[in-house]
């Protein structure tokens, strides 16, 4: 047998169907796009062997229910090229979330089988075609565009190829839920690179959240002992912008100190970390690299930690040496230091050494501002009573504010539907009445009166003690605010002020919220309890 590469075998000419030739030839019912074969080619046996070591491997590395869900039945190898490997799938959603989620850990599994990185190709079930190069041993398009001539000899490039898949509106709605998932999942994906899209430029400041940034954005300028914050650390609930934050001071760092080295992980990743260099017997790299490599130290979601005693004790000496060197630490978490349990009391206090705050959910306004811009980013229009009545009901995540935008922005694209009050209710699931309810002058003062305890006679009465004149003025600037009431309104519901008296409460209101945390916390928890 001739050790030339069997071009003939992919070259379509008269003279090919006269010659005899000792290669396999590819079968006339194949449906998936041929590579150029090797001499020594994988048969149907130990593809099925392969494919079955892919699964066991894939079983024991995912979730039970992440298995039966993508891969269980739905995952098939279908052939080995010399370069690449071709899946297939059942349904685009299914495409999706593979290539998404998963498309590394089945590299890793392939090469861990065959000894040889692989090129991934997955295809759905019933829409694939035939396409080979003639001269190439790299697949160079896969077009999934029905076509009766399977004889075309035309060869197009990746960025030529067309897909169009002929789905039925389930498939659609499947589509545009997966784009949702995948936002809504971007807190369970830790990544070891800096995103470059999340900046300070980006990031939305209000009440809940301006103390965190002003202090992020001055660590960023400033890093390390030549700053006033060596040590800061972020907490709040998930979805509210703290990674994001973390994100915005590597890539301000990078512009601006770019001799500085960063490491940004997370705490799993860097207990991940450990493990391996434990297992190699390096862990004196693994010190190395953390005590004398790193300018700045980032770890997201530090809680994660909690049980893990072994990693403790590493980080306990990496924190102390990076702090005596003068190193910026950064860390983030879903509590303070002191309420996370598992983890020990000398961690807890070096934790607390910097800066520690918190940011608040946050209020109307800021739910406003990030739709607004989420949505030119999406390239998506939608009115103002809409973008009000999103933010009016989704109050707990930014995260989940932007994810009702992507959902939303995406049904409208499958379906090709323009979007109003009633697709929104129904997509985002909200309650009618909850969503029309309007806050009054009534309930505003009811509500602010709940939270600092006090009765709302005082609030209305002409009493001046310091906490009592401290929630009228908050209640007076959340209802001119929130509902949008005129001074004189104001003024007369609170014991008949003249309008001076209520422009003087707004004011102080407005320049507090620029420099005290606790009041931000107390307009952001007020407005919330509407």
């Amino acid at each position: 047998m001739s050790q030339d590469f069997p071009y003939r075998h992919f070259l379509k000419s008269d003279q090919n169907s006269q010659h005899t030739s000792t290669e396999i030839p590819i079968p006339l019912e194949s449906n998936i796009p041929q590579e150029p074969k090797a001499e020594e080619s994988f048969t149907q046996e130990e593809i099925q062997k392969i494919n079955n070591e892919i699964h066991v491997s894939l079983k024991n590395t995912v979730t039970p229910q992440k298995y039966s869900a993508y891969f269980e039945k739905n995952f098939l190898l279908e052939e080995l090229g010399i370069d690449t490997i071709h899946f297939s799938v059942n349904t685009p959603f299914i495409k999706v979330m593979i290539e998404d989620h998963f498309i590394e850990r089945i590299e890793e599994t392939i090469f861990n089988l065959l000894g040889k990185k692989y090129a991934i190709n997955i295809i759905i079930m019933d829409n694939r075609t035939s396409l080979s190069s003639n001269n190439s041993n790299i697949l160079k398009s896969i077009s999934t565009t029905p076509s009766n001539n399977h004889t075309s000899s035309e060869i197009k490039s990746a960025k030529k190829a067309k897909f169009t898949l002929t789905q039925t509106k389930e498939d659609l709605r499947l589509n545009a839920e997966s784009t949702y998932i995948k936002h809504m999942n971007k807190n369970l994906i830790h990544e070891n690179l800096i995103d470059s899209s999340k900046t300070f430029n980006d990031f939305i400041i209000g009440p809940s959240n301006n103390m965190a940034f002003a202090t992020a954005k001055a660590v960023a300028e400033n890093p390390g002992k030549r700053g006033k914050y060596p040590s800061l650390y972020i907490y709040s609930n998930s979805g509210l912008g703290k990674t994001h934050l973390l994100h915005a001071v590597a890539n301000e760092i990078n512009d601006r100190f770019p001799s500085m080295v960063i490491c940004l992980t997370t705490a799993r990743d860097f207990m991940k970390e450990m493990i391996y260099y434990i297992q190699e017997k390096k862990i004196g790299d693994f010190q190395k690299k953390y005590t004398e490599k790193i300018d700045i130290l980032m770890i997201d979601d530090i809680h994660e930690l909690k049980g893990r005693e072994g990693t403790q004790n590493e980080f306990f000496h990496i924190f102390n040496e990076l702090h005596a060197r003068g190193k910026q630490l950064i860390f983030t978490s879903d509590k303070s230091p002191k309420e996370i349990d598992g983890i020990a009391e000398r961690i807890k206090t070096r934790l607390q050494w910097g800066l520690v705050i918190d940011i608040q959910k946050p209020d109307l306004e800021t739910r406003i501002a990030i739709l607004k811009k989420k949505a030119k980013q999406l390239d998506l229009f939608l009115h103002d009573d809409i973008i009000t009545l999103i933010a009016s009901s989704v109050k707990t995540s930014i995260r989940e504010l932007e994810g009702a935008l992507i959902k939303l922005s995406a049904f409208s694209d499958v379906m090709r539907i323009e979007i109003d009050i009633e697709m929104v209710r129904n997509l985002l699931k909200m309650d009618n009445h909850t969503a029309n309810e309007v806050p009054t002058l009534e309930n505003i003062a009811k509500t602010t009166s709940n939270y600092f305890k006090i009765p709302l006679a005082n609030l209305k009465s002409k009493a001046r003690k310091a906490e009592i004149t401290r929630a009228r003025h908050i209640a007076m600037y959340l209802s001119q605010k929130i509902i949008k009431s005129t001074l004189k309104e104001i003024g007369h519901f609170y014991g008949g002020r003249d309008h001076t008296s209520v422009i003087h409460a707004i004011e102080r209101i407005k320049t507090g919220l620029q420099n005290d945390s606790q009041l931000s916390r107390d307009v952001v928890a007020i407005e919330s309890n509407l």
